[in-house]
């Protein structure tokens, strides 16, 4: 590509410079609609456009959810995420399985925002399994809460870059939104509720028909996890793992599968995500 003035010059194989020719012709149509893209848009624009032949830029992200904070809306920023967001909306029984970074657990939480902000639920549950990876939580300071708050601080992170600290705060206080690791779900049934358990990779298979059978009337749930990440001790089977068989085909429920190409964090994150999966093809017994 190169250009002259106001005029772009592209050359290649005609395939190529079509889709080329239209994704910059709907770049230009977005920046006029949304001055504010940064350059993480457009490479995000610029992976999906091959993927993505029946969908407009301007579809995907101007496709928003509407949260409560100065950021105003959430955007997907590929065609996967854009599914996913239209799953959430048609169906009470969302999973979203897939690597790190691809806007599972976030996209995920700006839905619950956003329903609650409608009036479509009266509270959030937002759940994670304490699974100790490495260091006992004996060995964490302070009482029970203290010690499994950092289990369940990514939740704390994606709550607040979409809501107003004070207005979280206050909504956490009166028991609106609860954050809660997914040991405290047992015997409960969660009415006019927007429920999402994160990091559902580390769920038994208990631990998940458990908290399946918690969902009550006017309520959804979105599951979140990564299967390449299990950390259950030898023996223990994934309950995320297993629903992909078990819940596959009834009607309502809807798995999205998220790839590397979904990956919306620092650029380099790609890389290292396709690195692992050559060498775990490599070392299946690693």
């Amino acid at each position: 590509m190169s250009s002259r003035g106001n005029k772009i010059f592209i050359r290649g194989e005609e395939r190529k410079i079509r889709t080329a020719e239209k994704l910059i012709r709907e770049l230009m149509q977005l920046s006029r609609e949304e001055p504010a893209l940064s350059p993480e848009d457009i490479r995000a624009a610029i992976r999906s456009a091959p993927e993505s032949e029946g969908i407009s830029l301007k579809e995907l992200f101007l496709d928003n959810i509407q949260v409560a904070s100065k950021r105003r809306f959430i955007i997907p920023k590929t065609s996967t995420q854009k599914a996913y967001i239209e799953a959430i909306r048609h169906h009470d029984i969302v999973i979203g399985i897939g690597p790190a970074g691809t806007g599972k657990t976030y996209l995920a939480m700006a839905m619950a925002i956003n329903a609650f902000l409608k009036k479509q639920v009266s509270r959030i549950v937002l759940a994670r399994p304490a699974i100790e990876a490495g260091e006992k939580l004996g060995f964490l300071p302070g009482d029970m809460y203290e010690k499994i708050n950092p289990y369940l601080r990514p939740l704390y992170d994606a709550l607040y870059d979409m809501m107003e600290a004070e207005k979280a705060a206050r909504l956490i206080e009166r028991g609106v939104i609860e954050i809660a690791p997914l040991a405290f779900m047992r015997g409960r049934t969660l009415n006019d509720s927007f429920i999402i358990l994160d990091e559902a990779q580390n769920t038994t298979s208990e631990q998940m028909k458990m908290y399946l059978t918690r969902l009550g009337f006017n309520s959804k749930t979105v599951i979140t996890g990564d299967v390449t990440q299990i950390d259950l001790p030898q023996g223990k089977s994934s309950g995320l793992v297993e629903i992909v068989r078990i819940l596959d085909g009834i009607k309502g429920i809807n798995f999205i599968f998220f790839s590397e190409k979904d990956v919306v964090r620092h650029k380099l994150v790609q890389e290292i995500i396709k690195a692992y999966e050559k060498h775990e093809k490599r070392n299946p017994e690693g």
